[in-house]
């Protein structure tokens, strides 16, 4: 499949994921259909997408008589079949459960044409192991990051049997989207940024669990070094500025040993106990009562769409 045969995109999941990768591709002209089993989760999608939609209207991103053709050109539809109906291209953002991506993988093999491209939005299990192998030729992963309508970066895996062109296609139709899709070599579990992540997850609870600093200081600490650095440099080529030999000696040297991560850290389980869940309910490291889900979700994109102004541009420039 070739990115000029693609007109019809489904998007099969509308829980966290799927209304901002329906709105990516919907604001790109192309047709979308999204599907998901919950009743709640579709009524909810498009009243999701507007909100954001208004949000880059407001920021320049999106101009106001835009709204409605991005919206006419979704579709939010109750059953499986009616989403992939002459589909060139399915996305697959369901519950990151095997049992579940297995079954929807069945029932997309059974109404799929052979040569329609199938992508998965896993970010730890492994979708090609749940696939049907004879759909392996033309399926990839393509790792979207929350929220996907703004966060340019999609991480890109195939396996062994995905064709040349299936691969292409999916770089070339995510690039058209403005997206900046990053393939790896070969997939791994996590890809890379969860990778990251789950090592700085064990620190950050450390930290948190031992009353070395709070919350509100971590972030400080981050927002004001490292990630301003880390638009720059990323995370690799700070070592040339910092010299291999003194990250060398560091390592040498050992003074720093990395914590065992508990299996059930107290700062964050006693917090899911409480049914402190974060901004769904109003509250987790952060508090956000007095404030709807809606207008908290909205403030943090018209920040990360001020970031991502500020910054754009730095994405494609080397030092």
């Amino acid at each position: 499949m070739k990115l000029e045969m693609i007109k019809k995109i489904a998007i099969i999941g509308a829980g966290t994921m799927g209304p901002g990768i329906a709105q990516v591709f919907a604001m790109h002209a192309y047709e979308v259909v999204l599907f998901d089993i919950d009743t709640e989760k579709r009524q909810n999608a498009k009243k999701m997408i507007r909100v954001n939609l208004e949000t880059f209207v407001e920021e320049g991103y999106l101009a106001a008589e835009a709204v409605t053709a991005v919206l006419d050109r979704i579709a939010i539809v109750d059953t499986m079949a009616a989403a992939v109906a002459d589909a060139q291209f399915v996305i697959e953002s369901v519950s990151e459960k095997p049992e579940i991506k297995q079954l929807v993988y069945r029932e997309m093999d059974a109404l799929l044409s052979p040569d329609v491209i199938i992508v998965s939005n896993a970010s730890a299990l492994n979708p090609f192991s749940l696939m049907p192998e004879r759909r392996l030729r033309s399926m990839a992963a393509a790792h979207f990051f929350a929220p996907p309508h703004i966060v340019p970066l999609v991480e890109v895996a195939v396996n062994e049997q995905t064709s040349e062109e299936t691969l292409n296609t999916v770089m070339s139709l995510l690039t058209k989207c403005e997206k900046v899709p990053v393939k790896l070599e070969k997939f791994l579990p996590g890809y890379m940024i969860n990778r990251f992540q789950i090592i700085l997850n064990t620190e950050i609870f450390y930290l948190l669990d031992n009353g070395y600093c709070t919350p509100e200081q971590i972030d400080l600490a981050v927002k004001s070094s490292f990630m301003l650095r880390g638009m720059v440099l990323g995370l690799v080529q700070r070592y040339d500025f910092t010299g291999l030999d003194i990250s060398a000696n560091n390592i040498i040297n050992g003074s720093y040993v990395m914590p065992e991560m508990p299996e059930r850290p107290p700062c964050l389980f006693d917090k899911v106990e409480r049914g402190e869940l974060g901004v769904k309910t109003g509250k987790g490291f952060y508090d956000y009562q007095g404030r709807s889900a809606e207008d908290v979700q909205k403030k943090r994109d018209k920040m990360l769409l001020k970031v991502l102004k500020a910054t754009k541009s730095l994405m494609d420039e080397q030092i």
